[in-house]
Formats: structure tokens, sequence, C-alpha cells
């Protein structure tokens, strides 16, 4: 299988030119063509020699995700259901403005991408593990899928420029993006994906690529705590987010297996060398579960962990998941919540509405498809 173009750095390119002997600026052409105007074929490439997008041709793919469904609406939390070239579905949310929600100030588009296809570690409240894990995505599907969703929305704007996003995607502001904030928080265990991510990642946040600035990039994870230490080390300023979801080991054993292997000592001792490296914020989101880690003597525990490590906590009220016997709590316990931490002085944030009438949550519409599929392929033909 011939290697895909969105997976190879500049550099990588540059080296691969010198070698047809093309000029080096033809890079930057290239680049150009995948990043800011998001060609899906080469023969769009226009600028580049006929011959030089022939050698393209035969030495790489230019692979696209096929969209298969797409729910909710323009101004709303909008989830894309993506085909790979191999038939595996992900999902890729896109989140409109919120104050505060990750980034510092305001976050305007927000899309969350996924990292696997399935997830291996098994979360009992979560959708994506439910059929198993089936893979890890490569670089240029961790990518495209930002490519995807932008694509997208441009053409979207074109069809109806009457349309809020439509002043983002002019011809008036070349190359402007539409997706302003990447969270690695969809399908999937992110840091169990290290390498493809980063190599993802680092194309997403280069000045020749994506041009998304690093602080505006949110690795989630279920609590890898080898693979903190090492994004700790990491150049970039890529900002971090662990899936908290109870802050005592008793409740983390009983909802993320993940616990077992590295319960809340050890997870804190790397979170405390990230945060000695980095002295930046983490974040710890909390999905809120009737019954399991809403009460509000989970609160002073959650506290504690978050003043020792400066954390932001992001209160994440449950989305039902079909098969799934966990339970929304009613608002009013989620404000009490939140109230409780911010008594303790905890910057905290309560997600409001976003997607729970959509299947958003992890992997909810992908099952559901991938389900659809086996059925109509198994059904008796007439």
């Amino acid at each position: 299988m011939t290697p895909d173009i969105k997976s190879l750095t500049r550099e990588e390119l540059e080296t691969r030119f010198v070698t047809w002997e093309q000029p080096v600026y033809r890079v930057k052409q290239l680049m150009d063509w995948l990043y800011v105007q998001r060609v899906t074929d080469w023969d769009a490439m226009s600028n580049l020699p006929k011959t030089l997008r022939e050698k393209l041709r035969a030495e790489f793919s230019l692979g696209t995700l096929e969209l298969v469904r797409k729910q909710g609406s323009r101004d709303t939390t909008q989830k894309f259901l993506w085909k790979l070239a191999d038939g595996a579905f992900i999902e890729s949310v896109l989140i409109p403005a919120n104050p505060s929600l990750y980034g510092e100030g305001s976050d305007r588009h927000t899309l969350c991408v996924s990292t696997q296809v399935g997830c291996a570690y098994g979360c009992k409240f979560c959708a994506s593990g439910l059929d198993g894990w089936k893979r890890n995505l490569l670089p240029h599907e961790i990518v495209e899928q930002v490519m995807g969703v932008e694509r997208f929305c441009a053409a979207a704007a074109q069809a109806e420029p009457a349309a809020p996003v439509a002043a983002k995607t002019s011809s008036s502001f070349p190359g402007t993006r539409i997706v302003d904030n990447v969270v690695i928080m969809g399908m999937g265990e992110p840091l169990a994906n290290y390498n493809n991510l980063l190599q993802a990642l680092r194309l997403l946040n280069s000045p020749w690529g994506g041009r998304i600035g690093a602080r505006k990039i949110t690795v989630s994870t279920s609590g890898l705590a080898p693979q903190i230490r090492k994004l700790a080390d990491e150049p970039e300023q890529f900002s971090l987010a662990l899936s908290l979801h109870g802050a005592t080991d008793e409740v983390r054993n009983r909802i993320m297996p993940v616990n077992k292997k590295y319960p809340l000592r050890e997870l804190t001792a790397a979170l405390d060398y990230y945060q000695a490296k980095r002295g930046r914020f983490i974040t710890f989101e909390y999905i809120l579960i009737a019954g399991v880690n809403d009460s509000l003597d989970q609160t002073q525990p959650l506290a504690a962990l978050a003043q020792r490590l400066s954390a932001k906590v992001n209160l994440i009220p449950y989305n039902k998941v079909e098969d799934l016997p966990w339970q929304r709590p009613a608002e009013a316990a989620c404000e009490r919540f939140a109230a409780a931490l911010r008594q303790h002085k905890i910057v905290t944030t309560l997600r409001r509405e976003k997607g729970h009438d959509i299947d958003a949550a992890c992997g909810q519409l992908r099952l559901k498809t991938a389900r659809e599929f086996a059925g109509a392929t198994s059904a008796p033909t007439k």
C-alpha cells in the first residue's frame, strides 16, 4: 500500500523532491494545495508540472474519508461519521463556540477527533469499546478528519452565502481555518497510538501544514502514566486533558479498567512530572453519571486532586448510550456538583447541552451504523 501524502512532513518531502531533482519551492506549493486549498485530486494542483504530479500519483496516495452520515445543524454540535478505506467507521464532532471550554479565552469551532477504530480500554460507560478495538488510525486518517470537516463547511458556506460560517471561508480570507481548536477526545485512547498521533499533530500544528497552534490542540487520555511522561518531554506545547471521571480508586476501578494498571497514585506522579515540565493547567474531564460519581461527597477528593495539580475541571453530563445501564443526572444535581467544586476555589465548567440529541457520546453513531450495515449485509435477498 502506498503511503498517503498527508502522513509526511515537509522535511521528508523536501528530501524526496531533491532525489527527484525538483526545486524545493515545489514542496511549499504542494503543501498549499493539501492544507490550504484542501484539494482531493492530483490534477487540481495546477501550478505543479504534470510530470511531477504523475510522480506524486505513482508514489503516494491522496486519501480522503467518505462522509457516511452527519447529524446536527450548522449552528449546533455536528457529528460526522466517516468511512475509512478498509470499510471501518470513525467519528468526529464539531462543537460550536463556547466561552472558555478548553482554551484561554473563547473557543470558536472545536473539532473532537478520533485516533482509533474502537477502543481496547473498556471504560464501562463508553460506546467506543463496545465492539472491541480494531486498529490504530494512521497519521493521515487523523489529519483528514480536520480537512474533511473543513471541506464540508466550506462547501456548505458556498451553497449558503448568508450562513455565519461563510465569513470564515470567504475568498477574501484564503486559507482561513474553520477548525480553530482540536481536541483528541474521540474514539480510542490517543496515547495508545502515540507515534501516529504525534506525527498527525505535528502536521496539523506546523506553519506549512494545518497551522493550528499547539496550545489550541488538547490531547486527552484515560490515564496512561508512561505516555503522559513521554508527552511531557516533547518539544511542542500541546495541552493535556485527563479523562478522570472519578477522584478515588474505588470509583475509577468501577468504571475504568485502566485504573487497575495505573492507579491514582501512579497517575498523579506522572501528572506531577508533566506539570513540572510544562507549568501549565491540566484539564480534568469528568463525566457525571447518576449514582456513580455525582454525589457531593465526591467533590472533596476531586477538589483536592485539582488543587494539587492546578487543574481545571470540565463537568460533562452523561450522554445516554444504548445497551448501557448508566443514566444522566438531573440538571439540578449537576449544578450542585459544580457549585460545590467552585466553593473549593476550583475553576469549573459545566458543559451545557451539546449533542445529547445526536448520539454524541463517543462511538455511539459508529456502533449504530456498523450494526445497520452488518444487518443489511446478512439479510436474505428476495
